[in-house]
């Protein structure tokens, strides 16, 4: 199903997430407020279509609300944890590997906490990566580093294998800080326990720095990698105004979802074309990237700026699909293929121009999450905690309305999160950018 069919008939799908068994042990932690089992968030916020769920009598789609619960279902003294990180890097994987660690330490008083190396290959023997023993002192001052201290792979284990380890060294908590198919694979681990009836809780920490991910609201890392462009683009714009008929490119990280280079675009306002995914575009004709340099130097402009996102205009380079470890399609060099033709579409018409090219995709992944976005991530490890101690299981960690809440890994899963073309944040794209003008779709206004 497609996150509009969920929507739309949300009598057919489940939006529970799995439970290990009744909660029968008093939480250590004392707090003004608990969460009860049956507190729920609505993910639809548009009026009309609740009081028409209500008329219909048919369910209002929610999530269960995230949050320490009064009784729990592991034993905080006979408890081990491990925690994994997996994929790409993303600023504020630190952040989160100290939220849990700190969690589990100081709430809970649960002493075993295993960060397991290099993704799930640290859960198969046969790659022989020793687990580091995760502390409050170990973890101290890990949120001012980039990147994770666990390391991270990527490619598919063998889930019986990653089962039986947690099994041998008695883990009934695991932790899994990934994208879609670090989850998915999550969620093979939590069917395969499920399965042999053991009684470990599987949650996620949703990674994706393209935010991309359905249902869990902004991913951690997000506002920090569009914070980190603004530094890029300033430079591509001082390049540009620096020589005639210059043109500052830049490259963004949005494999399938444009979300980086529409807020970057919206952010920092020197940007004149922004290029995403779910837009198809052309490179001449009425309405082509070609076309729109042209007619924007034709009205006296002396440089322009341009955003793409990874993803976008794939259909216009040739050359076979390819893959990584993972299984992601790997794209194609959208920036270079760019630069190239666009030389060349000058240099014909004897009218050469100076492409400055900026690709800062591992720069800015790698960097540390900044203000808000690390509060995001010690909240969403504090939630997961939470919901692992009161026997939550193949579940992610998402935020909806300022509220935290559990979402099954397959509703989070089931696919990419895109930028809505015809929605609020793409209109102010254009009107910022202007390039519905420069692109055809909209009468020219000099200025």
């Amino acid at each position: 199903m497609t996150i509009k069919e969920i929507m739309d008939n949300p009598s057919q799908v489940n939006f529970n997430v799995d439970t290990l068994g009744e909660c029968t042990i008093d939480s250590p932690i004392r707090v003004p407020f608990y969460v009860n089992a049956d507190e729920r968030t609505i993910i639809d916020h548009d009026f009309a279509s609740v009081q028409d769920a209500i008329r219909k009598d048919v369910p209002v789609p929610s999530f269960e609300k995230a949050g320490p619960h009064k009784m729990i279902f592991h034993d905080p003294a006979w408890s081990r944890a491990a925690i994994v990180t997996c994929g790409g890097l993303c600023p504020g994987l630190n952040d989160v590997i100290k939220g849990l660690v700190q969690t589990l330490w100081f709430d809970y008083g649960v002493r075993h906490i295993f960060g397991v190396r290099y993704g799930f290959e640290g859960l198969v023997p046969s790659y022989g990566h020793e687990p580091i023993i995760l502390t409050p002192d170990v973890v101290d001052d890990i949120h001012e580093m980039g990147g994770t201290i666990l390391g991270s792979s990527r490619g598919g284990q063998d889930t019986k294998t990653i089962v039986n380890t947690l099994a041998h060294l008695n883990i009934n908590m695991l932790f899994t800080i990934g994208g879609d198919g670090t989850l998915r694979a999550a969620r093979d681990i939590a069917e395969e326990i499920q399965r042999r009836k053991l009684s470990i809780s599987v949650v996620g920490v949703p990674k994706t720095i393209d935010n991309d991910l359905a249902f869990i609201g902004r991913s951690f890392g997000f506002e920090t990698a569009v914070y980190e462009t603004g530094k890029v683009i300033s430079c591509a714009h001082v390049e540009a105004k620096g020589a005639p008929r210059g043109i500052g490119l830049v490259k963004l990280m949005g494999r399938d979802s444009g979300f980086i280079a529409a807020y970057a675009a919206i952010a920092n306002s020197v940007v004149n074309l922004c290029l995403i995914p779910e837009m198809p575009f052309e490179l001449e004709g009425e309405h082509g990237v070609l076309t729109a340099l042209d007619r924007r130097f034709g009205i006296g402009k002396t440089h322009a700026v341009i955003v793409v996102a990874e993803g976008a205009g794939q259909e216009l380079i040739a050359g076979e699909e390819k893959r990584d470890a993972s299984g992601n399609i790997l794209k194609k060099d959208i920036g270079s293929y760019l630069k190239s033709v666009i030389e060349s579409h000058f240099r014909e018409k004897g009218k050469p121009v100076s492409v400055k090219y900026f690709d800062p995709s591992y720069t800015i992944r790698s960097v540390p999450a900044r203000g808000s976005d690390s509060i995001h991530c010690t909240l969403l490890a504090k939630n997961a905690v939470h919901a692992a101690m009161a026997g939550r299981t193949n579940c992610v960690v998402g935020k909806c309305a300022d509220v935290y809440m559990l979402v099954p890994i397959a509703l989070a899963t089931v696919e990419r999160q895109k930028v809505d073309t015809n929605g609020a944040l793409w209109q102010a794209v254009i009107d910022v950018t202007r390039q519905g003008e420069y692109m055809g779709y909209e009468p020219l206004v000099r200025g």
